[in-house]
């Protein structure tokens, strides 16, 4: 009989805490450099999650230093839960959003990368609340508890449980073999990209607020954006729209391929798998979109804040290369209403929500890896129905597949259409009609963002009943960290003894 070490778990919850307050302070300071009357409220914020957190850590320091699998599920999502409810705070303090209920769906939604939205005036907020809303994206983006993990060994624990929960997509790809090191290399990569994107869009024409904003949330394939244009803000300069453009496809790639990259271990992106059919899928539709945006759509019902030039082929690839990545990555950045181009271009983008960007990268979704894997099972049992004594495995990247990893790709397939009709189901319960209702439970357990009907490009989550943001934001949470992760806490055998 082994029962759960819940001192380490309530520890590990003070440790997030505390990074939660690092993070708040680092946005008063830039409400200080701003110099916002509510730099204070923000510093009270992060001193009050500092010190909630501290006093955890202090009175479960003479916790057990082990940690097993079962641990590791409840720390990765009771961590998450602790973060959204601990950063609802500079929201409330500063009062930008008054309703908590508002504050927490705002909240959840940046930290699960989803960028779904209840801000009616972005514009109006202070500059320190847009910081943190952007930095919850890029903390979210590749897992707070990966950056926990790169510490986790001064305290004398082990991550490997942890990092196997949260790294985002259906299996953990390791750079080197310590699993710390593991993670260091994952965050310096992210970092660098996000610098990188920051300085190419401030020479591209952004100010450096708009750029460090725009970078924190591409990388993390959030889409929080500091205009309520959205980037549609910057549709008469193409240059920042195809730099977002060109970083959305390296934050929907696996990570691990851009460590190959700058090692110069090219062949190794060119022969994987994944690569070969996410960047097919991103120009199969991308093209596709281009063509009928250039032939069909009509400019004056397809722009939101500034008009779209159609009849000029750049555009019209520029917005739908943009628009495909934007949904496939589950960004959810928007330079037009893509449910108002043509009928088929709305269902095509309804498909896309489905599939998600590579395992391993940031992006929500299915994960291609699983779409490959689905389709050539699929095929598999064509054969295996004409020749049933032979053995036949799924083959991915050259090596045949264990069954348990098809068998477990089918059972989170199974689970991942279930979860959105049961999504669906209860936002129409709730009022929603069927076009909301559906977009608004596909856009929540992928974390894409916007959606359809009354929550399209153009409007946002305000509208919806507070069930409805509490129900939203449980399914970007599952959605987030692939469903098992929280639905196993749900099943009774988790918490038996043994």
């Amino acid at each position: 009989m082994t029962k759960l070490n819940y001192k380490i778990i309530i520890y590990i919850m003070g440790l997030l805490l505390v990074f939660n307050g690092g993070f708040m302070s680092v946005s008063a300071l830039v409400s200080a450099i701003y110099g916002e009357n509510e730099t204070l409220e923000i510093l009270a914020a992060a001193g009050v999650a500092v010190f909630l957190g501290s006093l955890v850590m202090y009175l479960t320091r003479d916790h057990i230093k082990e940690l097993r699998k079962k641990e590791g599920y409840l720390i990765v999502t009771l961590g998450w839960l602790i973060m959204a409810f601990a950063g609802t705070m500079p929201y409330m303090f500063t009062g930008a959003i008054s309703n908590y209920t508002d504050a927490f769906f705002e909240t959840m939604s940046g930290f699960t990368t989803t960028g779904a939205s209840i801000m009616n005036d972005i514009e109006i907020m202070p500059k320190g609340i847009l910081f943190w809303r952007s930095l919850t994206h890029w903390i979210g983006g590749m897992g707070i508890i990966v950056l926990a993990v790169a510490i986790l060994p001064l305290l004398g624990i082990g991550g490997m449980q942890l990092f196997a929960a949260e790294a985002p997509g259906p299996s953990a790809d390791k750079l080197h073999p310590r699993i710390t090191d593991t993670a260091k290399r994952l965050w310096l990569i992210y970092v660098g990209f996000t610098g990188l994107e920051t300085v190419l869009l401030k020479i591209a024409g952004m100010g450096w607020f708009d750029a460090v904003n725009h970078a924190l949330s591409t990388l993390s394939t959030g889409g929080f954006s500091t205009k309520n244009a959205s980037a549609a803000y910057w549709n008469d300069n193409p240059a920042v729209q195809w730099i977002i453009v060109f970083f959305m496809f390296i934050a929907g790639m696996n990570f691990v391929l851009s460590y190959f990259a700058f090692k110069g271990k090219f062949s190794k992106i060119l022969k994987d798998t994944e690569f070969k059919w996410y960047a097919s899928f991103v120009l199969g539709f991308s093209i596709i979109g281009g063509i009928l945006i250039y032939f069909n759509a009509d400019p004056s019902i397809s722009s939101i804040d500034h008009p779209m030039v159609y009849g000029e082929l750049e555009s019209a690839f520029r917005h739908s290369t943009f628009q495909v990545l934007a949904v496939i990555t589950t960004t959810g950045f928007v330079s037009a209403d893509y449910t108002m181009w043509t009928p088929f271009l709305t269902i095509m983008f309804f498909g896309l929500f489905f599939l998600g960007g590579s395992a391993g990268s940031t992006s929500g979704g299915v994960k291609v890896m699983r779409h490959i894997i689905l389709i050539r099972n699929g095929i598999m049992e064509f054969k295996r129905t004409l020749h049933p004594n032979a053995i036949l495995p799924v083959r991915y990247n050259g090596r045949a597949l264990q069954s348990g990893i098809v068998f477990n790709v089918l059972g989170f397939f199974i689970l991942y259409m279930l979860s959105f009709i049961v999504g669906a189901v209860v936002l129409a319960a709730l009022g929603l009609d069927f076009e909301t209702a559906i977009g608004g439970a596909l856009s929540s357990l992928g974390n894409v963002g916007p959606a359809f009907g009354d929550l399209s490009p153009v409007d946002n989550f305000a509208g919806l009943p507070a069930l409805g943001k509490w129900w939203c934001s449980f399914l970007m949470l599952i959605g987030r960290l692939e469903l098992f992760t929280v639905l196993i806490l749900l099943t009774p055998f988790f918490w038996r003894n043994r």
